[in-house]
C-alpha cells in the first residue's frame, strides 16, 4: 500500500486534507486512527463515512508490517524481524536515544561484499506504506525522534517511495528534517532530487575507502562515482542544507584500516562540512566466515587509534559500534536465520535479475 493510496481512499469518502492529516498523524503516533485532541470525540472532527471506514483501514495498515521476533541488545538497541503482508521479511533496529533504523527493500542490488543483505540480490521494493509502518511499529514500543534509512536495501534504488515516506515523517510524523537520515552508496539522482524536496533529510554516504579501485571491489554494483566525486556532491548538499554529511566507513581488518587510508580521508574531508563514522566490521557469519579472504573485524584498540589519528588531523570522527553485536544481529542476519529455519517461506523466492540501480519510476510488486 502506498501512502498516496491511503489519502485517495479517505478522499473518496469525502475527507478533506485536514481529515486525512488527522488520521495519518494518529497512525504515525501508533494511536487508534480516531484518536484526536484531548477531550474531543471523533464525531466532532471526522465525517461519519470516514469513521465507519476506520476499522477496515486500521486492519489494512496493521497488515502492512508485523513484528515476527524481537532481539534486545545489551546496548539498549533491539533488532526487529518484521514480516510484511506477502510473507517477506525485513529488519528494523530500535536504536538507543530514540532512533529507529528502517529497511527500504527486501534484499539489495548493490552487492557490497561485506554485507549479508546483498547476498541474495534484490527481491522487491518496499512500498512507502511499508517503510512508514516500520516507524509505527517502533513507536508502539518506544519514543522515536530520529529515523535512519540504513537498514536492508539501497534507498536510492527505491527513491520515489523513500522520499514519500520522508515527506510524511517530516510533516505529519513530527520528526525534525535533520533527524531523517538518508543513507546511500551514492547515486547522482539523490543529489538531483533531495534538494527539490520540501522535507530535506540529512545524508549519510557510504565511502569505505579513499581508493576508487578498492571501492569498486567492495561495492561492485554501486554507481561509478570516485571518492572525490562523491565527497564533492556531498559537500554541495551539506552547504545547501546546513547539515553535515555523515560518511560511513566500515573498518575491515587489513583492507581499509591502514594509516595510508586514514591519510586519504584527511585529503578528502579536510575543510569539508562532514562527520566521519568509523564502524568496525560486524561479522555476518556463514560457511565462509573464517575462510581465506573473509573479512575480519579489527581490534577495538586499533579502531580507537584510527579515530584518534583522524581527530589529531582535524577530522571530526565518531567511532561507532553497530547495534546488536552481542546477538549476531548484523543487518540481514535475522532474515537469513529465519529463512534457514523455514526454507518454504516466501523469502526464499528467487531474486530479481537486477544488476544496477532500479529505474526511477519503478513500482513495487503488490
Amino acid at each position: 500500500m502506498q501512502l498516496e493510496h491511503i489519502r485517495q481512499r479517505l478522499a473518496a469518502l469525502g475527507a478533506k486534507t485536514c481529515h486525512e492529516d488527522r488520521v495519518l498523524r494518529a497512525w504515525l503516533q501508533a494511536q487508534p486512527l480516531d484518536a484526536g485532541a484531548r477531550r474531543r470525540q471523533a464525531q466532532d472532527y471526522l465525517p461519519k463515512a470516514i469513521r465507519e471506514e476506520l476499522p477496515a483501514l486500521a486492519a489494512d495498515l496493521e497488515a502492512l508490517a508485523r513484528v515476527h521476533s524481537e532481539h534486545p541488545g545489551a546496548d539498549g538497541s533491539a533488532r526487529l524481524l518484521v514480516r510484511l503482508g506477502d510473507g517477506q521479511a525485513v529488519e528494523s533496529v530500535l536504536l538507543p536515544r530514540d532512533g529507529v533504523c528502517v529497511s527500504t527493500q527486501v534484499g539489495c542490488a548493490v552487492g557490497c561484499t561485506f554485507c549479508m543483505t546483498g547476498r541474495d540480490g534484490l527481491l522487491r521494493q518496499l512500498s512507502s506504506g511499508e517503510i512508514v509502518a516500520q516507524v509505527v511499529l517502533a513507536r508502539a514500543r518506544r519514543p522515536v525522534k530520529k529515523v535512519v534509512f540504513m537498514g536492508m536495501g539501497e534507498p536510492a534504488h527505491n527513491l520515489d517511495n523513500v522520499l514519500a515516506a520522508i515527506d510524511l515523517l517530516g510533516s505529519a510524523g513530527g520528526i525534525g528534517h535533520k533527524n531523517l537520515v538518508f543513507s546511500t552508496v551514492g547515486d547522482r539522482r539523490v543529489f538531483e532530487r533531495l534538494p527539490q524536496q520540501a522535507v530535506k533529510p540529512a545524508l549519510a554516504l557510504s565511502l569505505h575507502t579513499s581508493r576508487a579501485e578498492l571501492r569498486a571491489q567492495l561495492l561492485p554494483k554501486a554507481p561509478r562515482l570516485t571518492p572525490e566525486e562523491l565527497v564533492e556532491l556531498g559537500e554541495e548538499y551539506a552547504r545547501s542544507t546546513g547539515y553535515p554529511i555523515q560518511y560511513q566507513w566500515t573498518l575491515l581488518d587489513g583492507v581499509n584500516d591502514s594509516e595510508a587510508e586514514m591519510d586519504g580521508i584527511v585529503r578528502l574531508l579536510s575543510g569539508k562540512y562532514a562527520i566521519m563514522n568509523l564502524i568496525p566490521f560486524n561479522a555476518v557469519g556463514g560457511e565462509d566466515e573464517a575462510g581465506e579472504g573473509a573479512f575480519r573485524r579489527p581490534a577495538w584498540e586499533r579502531a580507537r587509534h584510527l579515530a584518534r589519528y583522524l581527530h589529531q588531523r582535524r577530522i571530526l570522527t565518531k567511532l561507532r559500534n553497530s547495534a546488536g553485536q552481542d546477538i549476531d544481529g548484523g543487518c540481514g542476519q535475522l532474515r537469513a536465520r529465519s529463512l534457514a529455519e523455514d526454507p518454504s517461506s516466501p523469502q526464499a523466492a528467487a531474486p530479481q535479475a537486477i544488476s544496477g540501480p532500479a529505474p526511477r519510476r519503478r513500482q513495487p510488486r503488490p
